[in-house]
């Protein structure tokens, strides 16, 4: 038991809350309001499985930096709880129930399970390379609506790629804002972020142009399958709550740039996935 909760803590379990919502949503609008049940439970699966080996490589290839980093000293891999090699085998046993979970679904997912993984195996690596990293974590977590859309619907339509989009936008604004606390740390050991591309205010600035385009991705996805009243009222809880984060955020003051500050963006995923289905009821 102390080795799971180790391997849990290594792979930040409860950030699922940031993807699986989306992906929920996204097999939702594909069916209309009523995808099976089981396709439900593969897609859980699936997206448990992807986004834990992703936390596992994302923090096996920082361990260097994250052990010259007190923030994080924390982490189960900085304290020795979880090996090398341990990281290593807990990422294939998930890659493994990943493309099985994948091939209990709609054919086309596993034709395009590499290029949806492609992402989230080059993002811990990203920024070492450029500063726009936080767009990559975007783009790989935005993997996951577009996989519960296509799981269920069995292509790529214009909708999924709206809603990639708005997902991918939200979670770089907010990552780009929770790291640039770390600017000084990055610039000391040749990391690249926004913050370090054009300073904590600048990065700040970015954050809250791609909060604002996501929202209205967010508002124009609605328009586009004509959900009910309730889906709007989802993406507003969802905007006050990006609008607060803002508020309380400085980039001259990290002081409430917390663990707290970070896991409340989840309020934004449960929010509009609980009011998309609720549309769908009303």
């Amino acid at each position: 038991m102390e080795r799971l909760r180790a391997h849990m803590n290594n792979t930040a379990f409860h950030h699922t809350v940031f993807s699986l919502p989306f992906a929920l949503m996204g097999a939702l609008l594909a069916a209309g309001g009523n995808p099976p049940l089981g396709d439900l439970g593969w897609i859980v699966l699936a997206i448990t499985a992807a986004r834990s080996a992703a936390l596992a490589l994302d923090n096996l290839a920082d361990l260097k930096y994250d052990k010259q980093q007190p923030r994080l000293a924390y982490r189960a891999m900085v304290q020795g709880r979880v090996t090398k090699k341990e990281a290593l085998v807990f990422i294939g046993v998930c890659l493994l129930v990943l493309v099985f979970a994948v091939l209990q679904l709609n054919p086309v997912c596993i034709r395009l399970l590499p290029f949806a993984a492609v992402p989230f195996l080059i993002y811990p690596y990203m920024k070492r390379v450029t500063g726009w990293v936080h767009l990559f974590l975007g783009i790989a977590i935005g993997m996951a609506p577009a996989g519960g859309w296509v799981a269920i619907s069995g292509k790529v339509e214009l909708p999924t790629v709206v809603l990639f989009i708005a997902v991918a936008l939200w979670i770089a604004a907010f990552d780009a804002m929770y790291g640039a606390q770390d600017e000084e740390f990055d610039r000391s050991q040749g990391l690249h972020s926004l913050a370090v591309t054009f300073g904590a205010h600048g990065a700040f600035q970015l954050a809250r142009a791609m909060h604002i385009f996501s929202i209205l991705l967010f508002i124009a996805l609605g328009m586009m399958m004509h959900l009910a009243f309730p889906y709007y009222i989802g993406v507003g809880i969802a905007a006050g709550t990006l609008v607060y984060q803002h508020r309380i955020a400085s980039s001259t003051n990290f002081s409430r740039v917390t663990q707290m500050y970070f896991m409340r963006n989840g309020i934004v995923s449960i929010a509009i996935f609980v009011f998309t289905w609720i549309s769908y009821l009303v």
